[in-house]
């Protein structure tokens, strides 16, 4: 059966309404347009994000459910919270986001990655320009882990995330929940569940309640200290 699938204006930053997304496969909107800042902050904005792979067109997604984290629900388990202590794991926001974005990259399989060189240069630049972040784990002044996304208000749009050591990607994870909600933030969106991603306590979202909770959150305006480059402590309460 033939599907239509809208494709983007070159120029405009117009986007088709993300509940007239595809059922199958889940989520897919539109395709074409570009990789501009003007149209990701756009789709960001709307619950949208880009995903493809070499040799595809640029596609658009906006799936229903949303996997997504509550940042003030993290729990982190008893295990996790010993390893850390006896780590030596140092972690850090915004102190090496190109380098996040390429090892998120460079450790998939070539099969797998959807973060194409031209993905990879786009988020470098949202980075330059304050919209997307970075999470560093750090062994012995090593990059060992992290992760990376875009800011939108309230909300936090994770991307990507990778481990090169033991737990430094949970830890990642579950030291910038405590940060991002200290500093008012509320929903950590992570996209499309995952075995992983439910292993840590995610949870899925009916596309109406996240569209509603993004519209109240996406012009939230945080602590301004929120993504200062700086390092994040555990500081049980």
């Amino acid at each position: 059966m033939a599907i239509y699938l809208p494709e983007l204006d070159p120029v405009n930053t117009d986007f088709p309404a993300p509940e007239t997304a595809l059922t199958e496969p889940n989520g897919l909107l539109a395709f074409g347009g570009d990789l501009r800042p003007e149209r990701l902050v756009s789709a960001y904005r709307q619950g949208i994000f880009p995903w493809f792979s070499d040799g595809e067109p640029l596609l658009w997604w906006s799936p229903a459910p949303r996997a997504v984290f509550l940042p003030d629900q993290f729990q982190p388990s008893k295990s996790l919270r010993k390893f850390y202590r006896k780590s030596g794991y140092q972690v850090t926001l915004n102190h090496a986001c190109h380098d996040i974005i390429e090892l998120c990259a460079s450790t998939r399989k070539a099969e797998e990655t959807w973060i194409t060189a031209e993905m990879i240069q786009a988020y470098q630049h949202l980075h330059e320009l304050g919209y997307c972040h970075s999470v560093e784990v750090w062994r012995r002044g090593q990059l060992i882990g992290g992760l990376y996304g875009i800011s939108v208000g309230g909300m936090f749009c994770g991307e990507s995330m990778f481990s090169l050591a033991d737990n430094a990607s949970k830890i990642a994870l579950w030291l910038f929940c405590e940060h991002f909600s200290a500093h008012g933030g509320q929903l950590i969106d992570c996209q499309v569940m995952n075995d992983h991603l439910a292993s840590l306590g995610a949870a899925e979202m009916e596309r109406n309640l996240f569209t509603h909770f993004l519209h109240q959150q996406r012009d939230a305006i945080l602590n301004e200290t929120c993504y200062h480059r700086q390092e994040l402590v555990y500081s049980p309460s």
